[in-house]
């Protein structure tokens, strides 16, 4: 097989991947962005609640937080480094209570490894 035809596979597998039913990690979020003029990974860590139904609550209002919503939330951490190995180290060594599910952990891995290419390349990072 050759690599443009593997890499479609990969694509097209992890689309449908991405689709599937995950449950929130009750101790909460991360956004991740980038910073190509400080040349850093910015990753921001949000608290929140998950009712009975899988939900994420809003841990000040108790109502469901909307994806579409313009409510900017305000960050419980944030954490800043040029590559992911350091913000990694920086989110699960400094702090053990962030990630309480191996499916986030690894979901987060694989979003600072992203993140870090984009930062190299000078291209957009779209979190997944």
């Amino acid at each position: 097989m050759d690599s443009e035809k593997l890499q479609e596979n990969i694509i097209k597998k992890d689309q449908t991947l991405s689709n599937r039913h995950i449950d929130l990690d009750p101790a909460g979020y991360f956004l991740i962005k980038i910073d190509h003029n400080k040349q850093t990974i910015i990753v921001e860590h949000f608290m929140n609640n998950i009712d009975n139904e899988g939900y994420a609550l809003d841990p000040i209002t108790n109502e469901p937080i909307k994806c579409d919503s313009n409510i900017r939330r305000k960050h419980n951490l944030i954490f800043r480094g040029q590559s992911a190995k350091e913000v990694g180290i920086l989110i699960t060594e400094k702090r053990n209570d962030l990630i309480s599910k191996l499916e986030h952990a690894l979901y987060l891995g694989r979003e600072l490894q992203k993140a870090e290419q984009c930062l190299i390349e000078q291209s957009t990072y779209i979190q997944d």
